[in-house]
């Protein structure tokens, strides 16, 4: 079955920068558009970045000019650099593509999420 791993998170202090990546695995027959999200303790889920298989991009108000979401589909991969950190950047980020299998048809996927926490 399909598999989203999360990596790249850490903590960095505010300023600095991140990139996180998410791969999927399993046997898949194409990708369409992969996701990140974000969510703090005690906060609802918010989309961070999206992007569509052709590369067409969407950001959170929060982080436009500062985080830039790309993807390799030969490697089955997304990825998001996350630049100017600020402490309200802090949360678990998810990774969630719409992934098409021979056995399934299409579904989403979700990762295992990647804590970011970035201090002043």
């Amino acid at each position: 079955q399909v598999q989203l791993v999360e990596s790249g998170g850490g903590l960095v202090q505010a300023g600095g920068s991140l990139r996180l990546s998410c791969a999927a695995s399993g046997s898949i027959l194409s990708i369409g558009a992969m996701t990140w999200y974000r969510q703090a303790p005690g906060k609802q889920r918010d989309m961070v970045a999206g992007i569509t298989r052709d590369g067409t991009t969407n950001y959170a108000d929060s982080v436009k000019g500062r985080f830039t979401i790309s993807r390799d589909n030969a490697k089955n991969t997304v990825y998001l650099q996350m630049n100017s950190l600020k402490p309200e950047d802090t949360a678990v980020y998810v990774c969630n593509a719409w992934v098409v299998t021979a056995w399934r048809g299409g579904a989403d996927s979700w990762g295992q999420g990647t804590q970011v926490t970035v201090s002043s």
